[in-house]
């Protein structure tokens, strides 16, 4: 298996309601858009191209499609992560999907090998990071067949934790990697990330 089965999804379908209802993935972080810095990211996490890059995003699609085709949630309103996960599959033409939030702007580099790695150990349909002391259930590595199980799950109004249990998931220890994991959410975060990386 490698990248050019893959297509990656980045999640900026949230409300951002910590950000006054701003478009999270669109605020600055140092000089450019938080989105830019986790296109770069995934860019690094393979030697060759993926398959495809999506972008799941309710709102600003055209300022969204300068970094990769975007698409939006099949159901109406801010519906949790897990519509975005399953317009995604939807949308996915290669073998595998990969998911990562447009919130956390410096992703592990090795988590598309190492959740790909896991997936063809154990034949496993899906596969999530756990950062040593949670799971981090957007980044995750899915097989396309699961399309119709996500579409059926947020119709029956479950969140993505609980569809992933139901599904299988396996859990992949990302313990080393845990501060890769950070999140942006507010306004200070924003700016306290900028000061210490100085971005």
């Amino acid at each position: 298996m490698s990248a050019a089965s893959t297509t990656v999804a980045i999640l900026a379908g949230g409300a951002a309601t910590r950000l006054e209802g701003r478009d999270k993935g669109l605020q600055p972080l140092g000089e450019r858009p938080l989105i830019a810095w986790v296109v770069d990211a995934v860019a690094d996490m393979a030697d060759t191209p993926f398959a495809d890059r999506l972008i799941v995003a309710n709102r600003h699609a055209d300022e969204y499609a300068a970094y990769a085709t975007t698409i939006r949630d099949d159901v109406e309103g801010f519906r949790g992560p897990l519509a975005g996960i399953a317009a995604a599959l939807r949308h996915c033409r290669s073998a595998w999907l990969l998911t990562l939030p447009v919130d956390c702007p410096r992703p592990p580099s090795d988590l598309h090998a190492r959740l790909f790695d896991a997936a063809r150990q154990d034949d496993s349909a899906a596969v999530v990071a756990h950062d040593g002391e949670r799971r981090q259930p957007l980044f995750a590595l899915y097989r396309r067949e699961l399309a119709a199980s996500a579409a059926a799950a947020v119709e029956g109004g479950q969140g993505v934790w609980q569809w992933q249990s139901a599904v299988g998931a396996r859990e992949l220890d990302f313990g080393d990697r845990q501060r890769q994991f950070r999140n942006l959410n507010t306004p200070q975060e924003f700016a306290d990330y900028a000061a210490e990386h100085a971005l």
